[in-house]
């Protein structure tokens, strides 16, 4: 009889003991985290700006215009959070999935 719990025990003992899944890890987990940096930073750069300098902001873009500077602003962070959401799902499943395959190909 075959011990279902230890086979896969030692198949997830073989995968963290290969080296290109600390590599995965390591390069998602960098990833990620830079770009979480880049939109918190973007949101808080904008708060400051919404906090402390609120002149800026209520600037209109066209002279008799009801829209500001603001409008375009904060739309323009809501997509750059979105195009890096993109940028990681492109990355995730083209080079992660990529090498997750072959760490798991490789412990078998």
């Amino acid at each position: 009889m075959i011990d279902i719990h230890s086979t896969d025990t030692q198949r997830c003992e073989r995968i963290r003991a290969n080296p290109k899944f600390l590599q995965l890890v390591n390069t998602r987990s960098r990833l990620a985290w830079s770009l979480s940096a880049a939109v918190l930073g973007t949101y808080y750069l904008f708060m400051g700006v919404v906090a402390f300098a609120p002149q800026w902001l209520h600037a209109p873009l066209a002279e008799h215009r009801m829209l500001t500077l603001g409008m375009p602003i904060g739309a323009a962070i809501i997509i750059f959070s979105w195009l890096l959401t993109g940028w990681y799902v492109y990355r995730a499943n083209t080079r992660f999935d990529a090498l997750g395959a072959a760490i798991l190909e490789e412990s078998k």
